[in-house]
């Protein structure tokens, strides 16, 4: 969790329904019965202390080196900072900007990932789509501009971020956290709901507030 985001500031602890955001997303992880070891990778000072008053002796905190601060960074790079400093036979990587993630979703992205064997080395989430798209000329991407009837298109699946998950083998021969032969988790538009920008902040707690009042 990065300490500065340019489109949000202090985005991860900004107040979402009462606790920082990224409590949420944490909190989640915490939930689930798979997960051993909650590893949280970051460069701010500030997430830090709220960590160990808040979840102390819940994670591990890695400080992210200077090698792997700023905007640019790959992600990859980042994730390969945490595995060789610790050693697991899965992994899953997730964003503190999904807070609407469940963790029923993710025990069950796991337990796919545990019956895959050799066909598959990794599960990245995704978002169905089933909509017209057209490229920077007004050309047509996927359809028949002819047909109008959405419903017979092939749908497009959106990598949505929300997790990752992978072995430290797939990680490291195809230096990704997405190896060579991947399985798209599909998960639905709700709990894919990514906080980049502060509408999509007032959005994703409208939308959390609505659920929570009407359970």
């Amino acid at each position: 969790m990065k300490g500065n985001s340019e489109r949000v500031p202090n985005k991860n602890l900004k107040n979402f329904s009462g606790k920082p955001l990224y409590h949420k997303t944490l909190d989640v992880l915490l939930k689930s019965k798979y997960i051993d070891s909650v590893i949280i990778n970051t460069d701010c000072s500030k997430i830090e202390s709220d960590l160990n008053s808040n979840y102390f002796n819940k994670t591990i905190i890695h400080k992210r080196p200077e090698s792997i601060i700023g905007n640019y960074v790959s992600m990859n790079k980042i994730i390969e900072y945490d595995l060789s400093k610790l050693n697991s036979d899965i992994y899953i990587q997730t964003h503190s900007t999904n807070p609407l993630l469940l963790t029923k979703t993710i025990d069950s992205a796991l337990e796919k990932f545990l019956t895959f064997k050799k066909k598959y080395d990794s599960i990245f989430s995704v978002s169905r789509t089933q909509k017209r798209f057209y490229d920077q000329n007004s050309l047509p991407l996927n359809h028949d501009p002819n047909m109008l009837v959405t419903q017979h298109l092939k749908p497009i699946f959106e990598e949505n971020s929300c997790f990752y998950i992978f072995s430290k083998k797939s990680f490291l021969s195809s230096n990704s956290r997405i190896g060579s032969r991947p399985f798209m988790y599909e998960i639905d538009k709700v709990q894919s709901i990514d906080i980049d920008e502060n509408k999509d902040f007032i959005i994703a707690e409208a939308v959390f507030n609505l659920l929570r009042n009407e359970k």
